[in-house]
């Protein structure tokens, strides 16, 4: 696979090799209906197009090509299965090789490839059910230490199931949507207990990583770890906004509600689990062991390097805070998975899942703002004499994803980027 090479020039630092071919769902001004394309360089070839010239009619499994990508989301794909999602990519690989067929047609290179610049992304899938996990050891660890003591950091169920609630799949983004503050019940003092409502001073950011569902399951059926990873079409970038200081006042009994609802951005490339195979590698030692349903045979984390950059208001340029991976996550996303079918629910073709804030063992490697400041004890230091406790209206976050391969080209998500505005809720009491 390393020996690959594309007829398209792709840079080194580009996210989009040859070797990745990310799926996502775009448009431009001359084709105005969404359609699904996948990313290579600065390029995105236009997959009803290779379709409706009959490229892809030699992908068994895929059926009519020019109906399944000429859609505007990629469910119908996802709901294919690994085989046939493994099929198309490796045919769109051969396609893009040197000296491939494509690389002769002159003509329909000129309808079939469009500049990212010129194209607008959209959702890459109709998001049915959206669940977010909470993860990372390090970050249930710090956050505890925090509200609990550091005696009490996790609660007694976490190192025995991956922790999770149900999120809000409608305000699910792409990548570069604005965010507008969130308003809610707030309290201005730990001393006083009685609320007032008003835009969240304390809005944070959660850099996180999020998997989408190909084929589901039954009612009443589970997914068997073992089988988990054909079930999963591939991963994105996700920001999973956070007002700190609506959430700490609604969340006790039943969780987040208007503190997380408002705002998750994703970045619009869907990579595949098999262009980050190679990626793969032993995750954190788990104890005590699981129950037999979370038993993992094989490895089963990430090397994905994740970054955390910020742009304030007031600054022209962006600055990275935080610099963590996917390696340190304690449950995989086959244990989320699993422990998310256990019980008999369903997952559909376009269900997303999110990881959790990822967090690092080092104090430069905090997912989230309120790590990062500890709670505010701590100001965030930034060029120009900037500096930041939580998010001001103007700032811009950007995620962002990549693993770097030994055989010279890099495997990336893409941005995953939001800017704040000013709440829009009208004046309550």
């Amino acid at each position: 696979m390393s020996a690959l090479k594309s007829f398209i020039p792709v840079a080194k630092e580009s996210h989009f090799p040859i070797q990745n071919i990310p799926f996502g769902v775009f448009s431009t001004s001359q084709k105005t209906s969404p359609r699904v394309g996948v990313a290579i360089g600065d390029q995105i070839l236009d997959l009803y197009e290779i379709a409706s010239a009959g490229l892809l009619s030699s992908v068994q499994g895929l059926g009519d090509a020019k109906a399944v990508f000429g859609q505007s989301s990629l469910n119908t794909f996802m709901s294919l299965g690994r085989p046939v999602w493994r099929a198309t990519r490796s045919a769109l690989q051969s396609l893009l090789a040197e000296n491939s067929t494509l690389e002769e047609n002159q003509e329909l290179r000129k309808h079939a490839l469009v500049p990212q610049a010129t194209a607008q992304l959209h959702l890459p899938a109709t998001i049915g059910d959206y669940t977010d996990f909470y993860s990372s050891r390090e970050h249930a660890t710090n956050v505890g230490i925090m509200f609990r003591g550091k005696d009490n950091a996790l609660q007694p169920n976490w190192l025995h199931l991956p922790v999770g609630y149900h999120g809000r799949s409608s305000s699910v983004v792409v990548s570069g949507t604005d965010i507008h503050r969130p308003s809610g019940q707030r309290l201005l003092s730990k001393d006083n207990p009685n609320p007032v409502y008003g835009a969240s001073l304390k809005l944070d950011i959660e850099l996180e990583v999020g998997w989408f569902v190909g084929t589901g399951n039954k009612p009443g059926s589970a997914i068997d770890i073992k089988d988990a990873k054909e079930h999963i079409f591939g991963m994105v970038i996700v920001n999973d906004w956070s007002a700190r200081d609506i959430q700490a006042w609604e969340y006790v009994p039943l969780g987040p509600f208007l503190g997380k609802n408002f705002g998750t951005t994703i970045s619009p490339w869907i990579v595949t689990l098999d262009a980050l195979e190679e990626f793969v590698v032993q995750g954190p030692i788990q104890l005590p062991e699981p129950l037999d349903y979370l038993k993992e045979s094989v490895p089963s984390a990430y090397n994905i390097d994740l970054r955390v950059d910020i742009k304030p208001a007031e600054s022209t340029h962006f600055q990275t805070i935080s610099k963590s991976n996917m390696k340190y996550m304690y449950w995989s996303i086959t244990q989320q998975l699993a422990h998310h079918t256990v019980g008999g629910c369903n997952m559909r073709p376009g269900d997303m899942c999110a990881t959790g804030t990822l967090s690092g063992p080092e104090k430069d490697s905090y997912g989230s703002l309120l790590e990062l400041n500890w709670s505010g004890a701590n100001k965030i230091m930034l060029a120009e004499g900037v500096e930041r406790l939580f998010l001001q209206d103007g700032d811009q976050v950007n995620l962002v994803g990549y693993a770097d391969s030994p055989s010279g080209y890099r495997i990336g998500f893409g941005d995953c980027i939001g800017k704040i505005l000013p709440s829009s809720s009208s004046k309550h009491t």
